[in-house]
């Protein structure tokens, strides 16, 4: 009992450090790399996460949490009769052995009622909750650093 309670403090420990040092995350079968979110203005509401997620069995991410927000979606843009659109999906899924990559103008998290300015060079922490296909469930705490990119990202459906 004690080994196994030593050994998950000294893999919580490691998988701390890894997302203090900005580098990628790996969580059982579950690997992120490069997650970033956009840097907002002074009374903006929305932002985006991105990121690329890969996993060694079919999983699927079903959540997304932050402290910043008030609200966090997984959302898609996609192209409907020549109009861009964007719309929040349940889930995405993330076939073994296949990198998926949220960025922007495909799949990403969407982090709106932002409770503060989210500024250049920050990190925000997200959750990410994945469930297998036999239902269990795994949460990844991930430390995204923040980047300015041209103009602010506005969020419209």
């Amino acid at each position: 009992m004690l080994k196994a309670f030593t050994m998950s403090c000294v893999q919580r420990l490691i998988l701390s450090f890894a997302l203090f040092a900005g580098g990628n995350v790996t969580a059982q079968s579950v690997q992120v790399q490069e997650p970033w979110v956009r840097a907002t203005v002074k009374g903006q509401q929305a932002t985006g996460a991105f990121m690329k997620l890969s996993t060694d069995s079919p999983m699927r991410l079903i959540q997304v949490q932050s402290p910043v927000a008030g609200l966090v979606e997984i959302h898609e843009m996609k192209m409907d009769k020549d109009v861009m659109k964007m719309a929040a999906i349940a889930g995405l899924d993330l076939p073994a052995g296949r990198a998926v990559e949220l960025k922007p103008g495909g799949y990403h998290v969407m982090l709106m009622q932002l409770k503060q300015e989210i500024k250049e060079g920050e990190t925000v922490p997200l959750t990410l909750v994945f469930e297998s296909k036999d239902g269990k469930r795994q949460t990844l705490d991930v430390k995204a650093t923040t980047r300015a990119l041209g103009q602010p990202m506005t969020h419209k459906h």
